[in-house]
């Protein structure tokens, strides 16, 4: 217990710069909590209001559903006609870029760090997602660090995808593994 006491005491992120400073994040932190990661407030147009106000690059036609937890809004970037669902945690701590018509299904983890178990100091790592146009990432599903889901990719429910998804393609499993091409009617 003593070796995990030290070892707690060694765990530093002082090079991560979240972006903004501590009173545009605590009043982020509540907005997010009340009206984001609420069932109170099922309202899409004012959260894209909201989300413009604290810096993320919102195109028209944005439908974000209730309980969603957005980390920081000032790197996020959505396109035209997104649909958020349910439940969904976009834990972007670098820059998270949703291209047109994705979808992101219920319960669903955009997750834009993690750390270097390697590392004694269990290093945070971050790096970019982007959804590129037409992705659909099924529900309870994981998208890792520097992925990027390729034009009208699909990862299907329950999936984890850890490195790059081809476009047209259908993913599943975990690690996300392909299965079949996607063909659009």
């Amino acid at each position: 217990m003593e070796q995990l006491k030290t070892n707690l005491a060694l765990f530093s992120n002082k090079d991560f710069n979240a972006g903004r400073g501590p009173i545009v994040r605590g009043v982020w932190y509540l907005v997010n909590m009340l009206i984001f990661n609420s069932y109170l407030f099922p309202f899409y147009k004012p959260k894209a209001i909201l989300l413009r106000l604290f810096g993320a690059q919102i195109q028209e036609g944005l439908i974000i559903k209730p309980k969603v937890n957005i980390k920081y809004p000032w790197r996020l970037f959505v396109g035209k006609h997104v649909w958020i669902g349910e439940n969904v945690w976009i834990d972007n701590l670098d820059t998270v870029k949703i291209e047109d018509n994705c979808c992101i299904s219920q319960g669903a983890m955009i997750l834009s760090g993690n750390h270097n178990y390697k590392k004694q100091t269990f290093d945070l790592i971050t790096k970019p997602i982007v959804l590129e146009r037409g992705v659909w990432i099924g529900a309870q599903s994981v998208v890792t660090q520097g992925v990027t889901c390729g034009q009208h990719a699909v990862l299907a429910v329950a999936s984890v995808a850890s490195t790059d998804l081809l476009p047209y393609a259908i993913y599943k499993g975990n690690p996300a593994a392909k299965i079949n091409e996607r063909r659009i009617q």
